[in-house]
């Protein structure tokens, strides 16, 4: 007899406490989820964090004391390497305000709005928790055009990482830089999606990234793409 799933565990970290139980309500009510504690500010969040560590956190962006986004760079940017640490959705009010841009940056992989509907949440929490970014690719030429908006302040210096790519897992990366499917990568270089998600998760464990919003932030900040420049061919 197969065994049934293992729920995936799951903190919401939100000051409202009409948000953070009804969040928390809807997901303990389907038995794939299981709620293990839920905080009112981003201290408790990490601490609760750390002690039972969750698979997902439902992170609210502006909370008293310290806020989703520190609270996420806690938990996700100063974490040793090998740690084991949740993957954080934000919750936010406005559609990509500049506080989720933030929160991308400190290793977000994604976002949804408080007003998402029951179905949508399930969905965000299961498509967080098995590695995927919460962002289509419509959503992430808008968070390129952010990019492109703010020229770096510095030459940024490639990372050394960067050189563990082949030619074509660089050029793959290139193409989710600009914010295209894997399919449309597939269409593009001609070879199947499957081929296109396989140089995808090679690149992502070779840069220790945890998916394909991060590559974006990384192919920015180490130069590999340059705000404001547009591939031609």
């Amino acid at each position: 007899m197969t065994s049934p799933p293992t729920p995936i565990r799951v903190v919401v970290a939100d000051d409202h406490l009409v948000v953070r139980t009804g969040f928390a309500a809807l997901l303990d009510s389907q038995p794939e989820f299981t709620i293990v504690e839920t905080a009112n500010n981003g201290i408790d969040a990490v601490r609760v964090c750390r002690e039972l560590s969750p698979d997902v956190v439902l992170m609210d962006i502006r909370m008293p004391g310290m806020d989703g986004i520190e609270a996420t760079r806690q938990l996700l940017g100063d974490a040793p390497d090998g740690a084991d640490v949740p993957r954080v959705l934000i919750l936010t009010t406005f559609d990509l305000d500049e506080y989720v841009y933030d929160a991308l940056r400190a290793g977000a992989s994604g976002f949804l709005l408080k007003d998402a509907t029951a179905e949508r949440l399930f969905d965000a929490v299961r498509v967080v928790a098995v590695g995927e970014a919460l962002l289509d690719p419509g959503i992430t030429r808008r968070l390129i055009g952010e990019f492109t908006k703010t020229p770096a302040k510095a030459p940024a210096k490639p990372s050394p990482t960067l050189g563990t790519l082949t030619a074509r897992e660089t050029e793959v990366l290139l193409l989710v830089a600009e914010g295209m499917s894997n399919g449309e990568i597939a269409v593009h270089l001609h070879v199947t999606e499957e081929t296109v998600k396989s140089h995808v998760s090679r690149t992502l464990t070779k840069l220790g990234l945890r998916d394909r919003t991060q590559a974006v932030i990384t192919a920015y900040e180490t130069g590999l793409v340059v705000p404001g420049s547009r591939r031609t061919d």
